[in-house]
């Protein structure tokens, strides 16, 4: 991988692993929407996600990409179409025109929202979106599939948890996801040479996880960091915030209770019997 491109390079995430990408990979090329700060002197190419030729432009020339780029929380149906579907679109497609070899896309743990938070789920967990945006990372995820096997380009996508050093509340105990770990599973998808379509979940090795990462660990995925050890920090945070039932329920959190109007001890009552992973 001598040419790498972040896009969504301006935001929290994209700003904390870009010196560690650097690092690694000294053809690393940044990309967002806007111009963004640029301390670390690395190329930069504009381009906004629904404007296909600023995309192909972008793309140029490049062996991998990691696409952070696009809305990252809950919008209307527009703003969600727009940069996370249609701009998710132009970037495979780009991607494919430009022979990249590999693609790293940031999925999302809302695309598995609406799983209950006493289940334990593997990276096989069909798609239970608890948002517009949540669904916009299945489409992400059913894309790469597509262009993994149509066209031969190694896919994996990274339902990534929340991206920090410290659990902002007991939630972030079970998704928190260090740079550094997140960094291992980017080097993965990147370099591994048996990497065809994957899905594995961006979190930490942390002991409330609510997720079998065994496919990113057969992969060598080693993580370095548990949110546990901040345990005290995330429940002294989450005396601070106000309960809701349907958020403290869900794996989501605050993204399955937005708009919720189900009736879910029904709901509850027939997943219970068809979406059980125990076997």
């Amino acid at each position: 991988m001598k040419h790498v491109l972040l896009t969504g390079a301006g935001g929290d995430v994209g700003t904390r692993i870009t010196p560690l990408l650097k690092a690694i990979y000294p053809g690393l090329v940044l990309s967002d929407m806007l111009p963004i700060p640029n301390p670390h002197a690395l190329p930069f190419r504009q381009a906004e996600l629904t404007d296909t030729a600023a995309v192909e432009a972008a793309v140029d020339g490049i062996d991998g990409i990691v696409h952070l780029g696009g809305y990252s929380v809950e919008g209307s149906w527009q703003t969600i179409l727009d940069a996370n579907i249609i701009g998710c679109y132009n970037m495979f497609e780009a991607a494919r025109k430009a022979g990249a070899r590999r693609i790293i896309f940031a999925s999302s743990n809302h695309a598995v929202g609406f799983y209950s938070r006493d289940e334990t789920i593997p990276a096989e967990a069909p798609p239970l979106p608890d948002s517009r945006y949540g669904v916009s990372k299945a489409f992400g995820e059913a894309l790469g599939a597509m262009y993994a096997m149509k066209h031969g380009i190694g896919v994996t996508s990274l339902r990534i948890g929340n991206v920090g050093e410290v659990p902002l509340d007991v939630r972030r105990l079970s998704i928190m996801l260090h740079q550094e770990d997140l960094v291992q599973l980017i080097r993965i998808g990147l370099e591994h040479p048996d990497i065809v379509n994957e899905v594995f979940y961006g979190i930490s090795g942390n002991t409330r996880a609510w997720y079998d990462n065994s496919r990113a660990e057969k992969f060598g995925y080693r993580p370095k960091h548990d949110a546990e050890t901040q345990a005290a920090h995330a429940e002294a945070e989450q005396n601070r915030l106000p309960s809701n039932a349907i958020a403290d329920a869900y794996q989501g959190g605050a993204f399955c209770a937005i708009e919720h109007d189900a009736d879910m001890a029904d709901i509850t009552d027939k997943l219970d019997r068809t979406m059980d992973f125990s076997g």
